[in-house]
């Protein structure tokens, strides 16, 4: 075996410039495929991590303007959502809907702790808020269904407010934050609980939904409701609920049937489902590019190794006139290609690793701010190591095979015609 490698060896310094480009194909083949594969992933993570955020079968409703005049009242009117809203959802489409909620704001109020303050919007929620928009709690709790009822004046806030309240000698002792009194605005608030920011969003400070209306004056404005249902597993099932739901609530406001800019529904189940198709299209077409790139790369191993042989088809006749067996030609081939092929194949598997940590340490969870938010456009461009494998021992079958052929002819050719090949 010593001596076969030492003999690819030789055979391989002699013809650096094909041993050279045999190898190019095969590393930039797996190259390609890998970082195709790995960018495509770091925007499907992206994607992937904004609907992770929310509950999948939940949705929001806000006000909107009509566009149609309606029972002599012009387009153009902005529709509110009022406490009716709430009652029609929860009463009336109870066989659909589960747990139903809303969020009102009051913006422009201060919070403050001693000589530290902050300038935030004010939410009240209901209790499913944080179930609907996910959240994290890193110390105390969530408003609850007493605190609803009682009107409480509780808060809880995100990790950074609270540090930015405690200052920073003290933001690394969150937890002593807990129960203490800040003041928003003018009222007393005891924090109940901390959850932990996402950084995609803006910072929010809630309390409860009845003490908002309550310290605020907001009335009947019900602000956004929101929540979550069952039973709707079609994009059909979903456009049907839908059209049902704001024709009931647009039968309250004077809007017209027809008019569906009234409302704005945002049904998280149907844009997963959606965005799923979207990442599905996303993921075959890059497996087609990067699949047609690692054939190109196949194509010119095959080329190389066809070429190759017919060059030794002389060498080989000699070999067989001084009594080499048909089987020692075929392992000669066999394994020069395995080798070449194994050992550009990694090559080109670190330099495609290497590209996909490169991009991950430069571009990897970069955010676009969209005015309300900030979307992450890119995140953990990354691929499994058994597709690198996989990829790699393909194109290593594909260089083999191509030279297995025309090997096992030049094998079976009598010495005489071999040493008359040119």
């Amino acid at each position: 075996m010593i001596e076969l490698l030492k003999e690819i060896g030789q055979t391989a310094q002699r013809n650096k410039l094909r041993t050279g480009l045999t190898g190019f194909a095969v590393a930039w083949g797996i190259f390609m495929l890998i970082v195709l594969l790995g960018a495509g992933n770091g925007l499907i993570n992206a994607q992937m991590s904004q609907f992770d955020r929310f509950l999948s079968n939940s949705m929001v409703l806000f006000g909107g303007s009509t566009t149609k005049p309606y029972q002599g009242l012009k387009e153009g009117r902005y529709i509110p959502l009022k406490n009716r809203d709430l009652d029609i959802t929860k009463t009336e489409f109870k066989g659909t809907v589960d747990e139903v909620g809303a969020t009102i704001s009051q913006y422009g109020t201060t919070v403050s702790l001693g000589q530290q303050y902050l300038s935030n919007s004010l939410d009240g929620i209901f209790p499913n808020h944080f179930l609907i928009d996910k959240a994290e709690i890193l110390h105390g709790r969530f408003i609850n269904e007493l605190d609803m009822r009682e009107k409480r004046k509780v808060i809880v806030m995100g990790n950074k407010q609270a540090g930015e309240l405690l200052g920073s000698q003290q933001a690394s002792r969150l937890p002593a934050l807990i129960g203490q009194f800040v003041k928003v605005n003018e009222f007393a608030f005891r924090v109940v609980g901390i959850y932990k920011q996402d950084e995609n969003g803006e910072p929010n400070l809630y309390i409860p939904y009845t003490t908002l209306k309550a310290i605020f004056g907001k009335g009947d404005d019900a602000g956004k409701i929101e929540f979550s249902f069952h039973g709707l597993s079609t994009e059909e099932e979903n456009r049907e609920f839908e059209l049902k739901y704001k024709r009931r609530l647009g039968a309250s406001h004077q809007v017209a049937p027809d008019d569906d800019e009234a409302f704005w529904l945002w049904n998280r189940y149907t844009s997963a489902m959606q965005m799923q198709k979207g990442i599905t299209l996303i993921h075959t077409a890059l497996w087609i590019v990067g699949l047609f790139t690692l054939l190109s790369g196949i194509v010119g191993v095959s080329n190389i190794m066809l070429i190759t042989v017919k060059e030794r088809t002389h060498e080989f006749g000699i070999r067989k006139a001084i009594g080499a067996k048909p089987w020692s030609i075929l392992k000669l081939i066999i394994t020069e290609s395995i080798i070449i092929t194994t050992f550009f194949g990694y090559i080109g598997m670190v330099l495609g690793v290497a590209a996909n940590e490169y991009m991950d340490a430069t571009i990897g969870n970069m955010k676009i701010d969209a005015g309300l938010f900030k979307a992450t456009m890119f995140s953990d461009p990354t691929v499994g190591i058994d597709v690198c494998i996989e990829a790699t021992l393909v194109i290593i079958i594909a260089g083999t095979l191509a030279g297995l052929i025309p090997a096992m002819k030049a094998a079976r050719i009598r010495p005489i015609e071999a040493l008359r090949a040119e």
